[in-house]
C-alpha cells in the first residue's frame, strides 16, 4: 500500500500534504471531481421496426446513462413473433445490467440501467364487508 501511495503523492506533486497525513494514518479519502462531464443521463426515444432495431437499445443501455423509452408499435403491427423475441432481448440485457424494464400504454416500454427504478401500481386492496378481511391481488 506505501508503493500505491508514494506513487499518488508523485503524481500529485508538492500538494500532497493531505496524503501524507492519511498516509500516516492508513487511508486515503478521494473527493468526487464534479466538474467531469460524461455523467449525465439521457431520456432517449427508440423504436423498434425490426429485431435488428433493438442493438442501438441495447449498446445504449449497457453503456448506463441512457433511459429508453420504446416505441414498439411498428413490430407490433409487423409480427408478433420477432416483437416477442426483441423484448426478451431486451428483458435478459435488462436483468444482466441490473436495470428494469416495463411497458405501459399499448405500444411503449421504458427500460433502465441499475441506476433507475420504473415505479408499477400495485392493485388496491379490496376488503370485502361481508367477512371483513383483505384481499390482495397480484
Amino acid at each position: 500500500m506505501a508503493g500505491f501511495l508514494s506513487k499518488l503523492r508523485e503524481k500529485m506533486g508538492s500538494s500532497s500534504q493531505i496524503l501524507h497525513e492519511a498516509e500516516a494514518e492508513g487511508y486515503v479519502e478521494l473527493g468526487a471531481d464534479v466538474s467531469e462531464g460524461g455523467s449525465r443521463i439521457t431520456v432517449r426515444p427508440f423504436v423498434i421496426e425490426d429485431f435488428e432495431s433493438i442493438k442501438p437499445i441495447l449498446d445504449a443501455l449497457r453503456e448506463g446513462h441512457t433511459i429508453a423509452l420504446v416505441n414498439i408499435k411498428p413490430l407490433k403491427d409487423k409480427d408478433l413473433v420477432e416483437l416477442k423475441r426483441a423484448i426478451n432481448k431486451l428483458k435478459k440485457t435488462c436483468d444482466a445490467i441490473d436495470g428494469d424494464i416495463a411497458g405501459f400504454g399499448d405500444n411503449w416500454i421504458a427500460a433502465v440501467p441499475s441506476f433507475a427504478h420504473i415505479h408499477r401500481h400495485k392493485a388496491k386492496e379490496e376488503s370485502k364487508e361481508s367477512i371483513g378481511q383483505v384481499t390482495e391481488y397480484d
